[in-house]
């Protein structure tokens, strides 16, 4: 390469959840481990997603308790402030997008952090900022993670448009706001920036909301948010941007949308090109990098987090983190294991789901058996006036996935996920005691219907 290179056992190419948490522990057991990161340790989830996007959430949903007073339990008066929300996201959640404590943390592991854009080089080899090339004696460890995906629309380009980033470091709130996406990024942004007073319009392609997830829960949240006067468009594909002065027009075949602000949440991608996955034997046209059950991507190199395509999700990069640990380590411990990944979107009411679908059930040609029940057929729901369900999916006499949308979607989701994880049979399921009256007890009902 004609540069001196360092030496470490181990280089983590990336510190969000997944690279932060092997390299955190490899340097813990002594092991000489460099962390390479060109922003911010600790990644997307505690500076834009996760954390931030948790804290906008629960001051929304503040916001709509309080109008739910009225008519329930008296009048409540409720004036929406942005500032509190933008202040604790700055100080409390960010540190004002610093990661001066990360980077503490890690090197008081005794990690060295390298500051810097990191391309793979060579088998065990990376390139940081096409200067500093770092060897590693064991390999490398993948966990670049993934950035938003911006579609090419004609006139997007070189607008200020927002993705996650920009919403999540909002001063103020926008009069208006078109949201490019569907899927639960979009659809949380959409419902926090509504609340707060925002005019708000979603564009979705696909021909309901959360495509990925069962078809009701598109539904229950389409509904909810007509109520609340968000403005639903799906089916509906975006032929044009343009941004003028202080507005953008978003031109779709349904007609056009003028607002303040354009979110894309469209998805994520990760680009294993500019990465220099071929130069560590890797195939960089894939749109994901392939791992075995231990996070081996090929000799010498490992991969963990959203880079392997197994799902956008903290808990998944931090799990296949701890499993390329053990491995990297050469400590014995089961492979990984994808049947039971949980999954939430946090909007109000909240849809958490684990395994298949229906219809992911029936493409694999499982023995499917479908329970749904309302989730005011429950004590607990009808008291709340709760909207939402539980829907189970089985295959044969256990579950292969469920979703429970409603208030705590995603606490009432645990109990689904140790089922799904677990194989426990429903007749199993079915002998539990379940408390009364709470959410969770919607799951026996479920139960009962599935026959």
């Amino acid at each position: 390469m004609g540069a001196q290179a360092e030496e470490f056992d181990v280089i983590v190419l990336g510190l969000g959840p997944g690279g932060e948490e092997v390299a955190g522990r490899l340097a813990e057991a002594g092991v000489a481990v460099a962390g390479v990161e060109a922003r911010l340790v600790g990644g997307e989830c505690p500076y834009w997603g996760c954390v931030p996007s948790k804290m906008m959430i629960h001051a929304a949903d503040l916001l709509a308790d309080a109008r739910r007073v009225r008519g329930t339990a008296g009048g409540a008066a409720v004036i929406p402030d942005w500032t509190p929300v933008a202040r604790r996201v700055r100080e409390e959640a960010t540190d004002g997008w610093d990661d001066a404590t990360a980077a503490g943390r890690f090197a008081g592991k005794g990690g060295t952090l390298v500051r810097g854009h990191g391309r793979l080089a060579g088998p065990r080899e990376v390139l940081v900022d096409g200067t500093r090339l770092l060897r590693a004696r064991r390999g490398v460890v993948v966990a670049t993670g993934s950035q938003a995906a911006v579609p090419p629309i004609p006139g997007l380009a070189g607008t200020p448009y927002w993705t996650n980033h920009q919403a999540a470091e909002a001063a103020r709130v926008p009069e208006s706001l078109v949201v490019l996406g569907g899927g639960a990024v979009g659809l949380e942004l959409a419902q926090v920036f509504r609340r707060f007073g925002a005019e708000v319009t979603v564009v979705e392609a696909a021909d309901r909301l959360l495509p990925q997830e069962e078809p009701e829960a598109g539904e229950l949240l389409a509904k909810v948010f007509a109520d609340e006067g968000v403005t639903v468009r799906t089916g509906t594909e975006v032929s044009r941007v343009d941004h003028h002065g202080a507005a953008f027009t978003v031109m779709t075949d349904a007609g056009s949308n003028r607002a303040e602000r354009l979110l894309v949440a469209t998805g994520r991608r990760s680009d294993l090109a500019a990465l220099g996955a071929g130069a560590a034997g890797l195939d960089e046209s894939a749109p994901a990098i392939a791992v075995d059950g231990h996070m081996r991507a090929a000799d010498g190199v490992w991969a963990v987090g959203d880079v392997t395509g197994i799902g956008p999700f903290t808990h998944v990069a931090v799990y296949q983190a701890r499993i390329a640990l053990a491995d990297i380590l050469g400590k014995p411990g089961p492979a990984a294991e994808y049947h039971a990944v949980p999954r939430v979107t946090f909007t109000d009411p909240e849809v958490g789901s684990v395994g298949l679908t229906e219809r992911e059930a029936r493409e694999r040609g499982l023995r499917v058996r479908v329970s749904t029940v309302p989730l005011e057929s429950s004590a607990r729901g009808w008291i709340a006036g709760a909207e939402g369900f539980v829907k189970l999916v089985a295959d044969g006499n256990v579950l292969a996935g469920a979703t429970a949308a409603g208030p705590s979607g995603g606490e009432v989701l645990a109990l689904l996920t140790l089922a799904v994880h677990e194989r426990i049979p429903v007749e199993r399921l079915r002998s539990m005691i379940y408390a009364y009256p709470t959410f969770h007890r919607a799951v026996e009902d479920a139960l009962a219907g599935l026959g």
